[in-house]
């Protein structure tokens, strides 16, 4: 009998008066003014409600361009009809917002006969998506395409990524 009431005693002690007592309201802080175009900075990526893409041709920049800026993610093809790399910008343009809250730049290469920088840094074969750092180091290379929501994923993992969204030293 002392062995029920102790057990009765102790959920009723872990319960506490919280459930007694009604839920505190927590002020929240009012939302940041909108900023009119002339205040944004240049560097500042459009709302993720009304975002575009950024698109970039291979032949019109080059890797040095976005290093410690944004993550280039490369798509490679030997022609721009090619199915895996339709795919491939289809997927990336219907979530643009994800992309662009992890600084991405899509650069695209669909002419191999141009060897331009990008190719002759990267050595790609038929279509190939790699997704490189602001580091300008290459973190993941696929032979198909893939969605926006694994490269998200992926991007979040890396340490540059982690540093920003402040998670350093916390595990998955």
């Amino acid at each position: 009998m002392k062995l029920k009431f102790l057990i009765f005693a102790t959920l009723l002690a872990a319960m506490g008066p919280a459930r007694e007592a009604p839920p505190q309201a927590v002020p929240q802080p009012d939302p940041p003014a909108p900023m009119s175009p002339e205040e944004m900075p240049d560097s500042a990526p459009a709302p993720a409600a009304a975002a575009e893409l950024i698109e970039r041709d291979a032949a019109q920049v080059s890797p040095g361009d976005f290093r410690w800026k944004s993550r280039p993610v490369v798509i490679f093809a030997d022609t721009a009809e090619d199915p895996a790399f339709r795919e491939q910008i289809q997927a990336l343009r219907r979530r643009p917002g994800m992309l662009l809250d992890r600084d991405v730049i899509v650069v695209t290469d669909t002419d191999p006969g141009a060897n331009g920088e990008w190719r002759r840094l990267l050595r790609p074969r038929g279509f190939s998506l790699v997704v490189m750092d602001k580091d300008g180091q290459v973190k993941l290379r696929k032979p198909f395409p893939w969605d926006v929501r694994e490269i998200s994923r992926a991007i979040d993992k890396f340490p540059l990524r982690l540093q920003e969204i402040g998670r350093t030293g916390m595990s998955p």
